[in-house]
């Protein structure tokens, strides 16, 4: 007689969380800037909050600089597991093109272990370069190693014991792979920056999107999940069980001008700096408040606007999760936790109501 494993609980009718990137930079208030213990302390204390207050997920990003600190998010993640109950970990991303997928899969399987079923990996190629040398990597084979490592890294879900051969590592001969998770399938997630290219293996792939949206006017990226889920069509996956995720910036507070008036400072110094090594303009306030708007990119202003937005993409989208980046460069702890106060308690609980009011056969989550 064949046994089945049982479906998988239905996550709610949508998930809000945060991600970050553990930005280690000087408070552009104070000129002060943390120890990088001391912003990790502060980064458990927030992700401990979120799952509090009832969030869906916490991201962390990879990062290989001086300015973050989470060039290592599974150990981050691993102890924020140990405090936490129900929030999913995820990576946000993991940079497979410069990793060993065996190695990921093991780190994550670890975590998914610690925290009783609760990781998953968001895979991508990264938004800075300095892991491919640091690990020996050529900028020339980006795609390709790409390509090739999500390869490796689904065959790792499938079983325990695994017969692969590529070009950018060592083949394995029938090894075994351990530990197995307590999830089955690990979940993995593709990170994309907005090519079509990128949108298209995801699909073709039957994997959850993710998409990073952190300028322009949010309609401009509807084709794009058009064009997903239309790919998934074409290579006989079911794109109504494919969730998408966007992924963007902002800030929560008691007021719009508030809301702007904190986070402004330490978003422009951040852009600014990376614009100033990829050729950017300086960002200018008034582009900051534009973003702010309902048809702006960024997720800024009080509860209401947040809920506002969240709706108004939902009827351009029809995804199923937003995770937002309430830091951008170093912002004050206890704004932080203000602000994901305001996201677990005031506007997660409307917008999940009203979105399972819009989709009768789902299920609230419990609020």
């Amino acid at each position: 007689m064949t046994t089945h494993e049982p479906a998988p609980a239905a996550p709610p009718p949508f998930e809000i969380g945060l991600y970050s990137f553990a930005d280690l930079t000087p408070d552009p208030q104070t000129g002060r800037t943390i120890s990088p213990s001391e912003r990790i302390r502060d980064l458990l204390e927030e992700i401990t909050l979120a799952d509090q207050v009832g969030l869906d997920v916490f991201g962390l990003g990879e990062h290989h600089r001086e300015d973050y600190v989470s060039s290592a998010p599974e150990v981050i993640l691993g102890a924020a597991a140990a405090r936490t109950k129900n929030i999913r970990l995820s990576s946000a991303v993991t940079v497979l093109s410069s990793d060993d997928p065996v190695r990921v899969f093991q780190r994550f399987a670890s975590l998914d272990l610690i925290s009783n079923g609760r990781a998953e990996i968001m895979a991508g190629r990264g938004s800075f370069i300095e892991s491919f040398p640091l690990f020996g990597y050529d900028l020339n084979h980006y795609d390709e190693l790409f390509a090739e490592k999500l390869d490796l890294l689904l065959k790792l879900r499938e079983g325990e014991r695994i017969t692969w051969q590529g070009h950018h590592r060592p083949s394995i001969d029938n090894r075994g792979v351990y530990p197995r998770p307590v999830q089955n399938p690990l979940p993995v997630w593709v990170g994309v920056g907005g090519t079509p290219e990128s949108v298209v293996r995801a699909a073709s792939l039957g994997l959850p999107m993710a998409l990073a949206i952190i300028g322009g006017m949010p309609e401009r990226f509807a084709p794009l999940i058009n064009l997903y889920r239309a790919a998934a069509a074409e290579y006989q996956h079911n794109p109504a069980v494919l969730p998408v995720s966007i992924n963007s910036h902002g800030f929560i507070a008691d007021t719009r001008k508030q809301a702007i008036e904190e986070s402004f400072p330490s978003a422009q110094a951040a852009m600014n700096k990376i614009g100033r090594e990829r050729g950017w303009p300086p960002m200018r306030r008034d582009q900051y408040e534009a973003s702010a708007e309902l048809r702006g990119a960024n997720f800024i202003g009080t509860p209401e606007d947040i809920v506002e937005k969240i709706l108004f993409q939902h009827d351009l989208f029809k995804h199923q999760r937003l995770l937002i980046q309430l830091s951008v460069g170093t912002m004050p702890h206890l704004k932080m936790m203000h602000a994901i106060e305001l996201l677990g308690t005031k506007v997660a609980p409307v917008v999940r109501q009203e979105i399972a009011r819009r989709i009768p056969s789902a299920t609230v989550k419990d609020v």
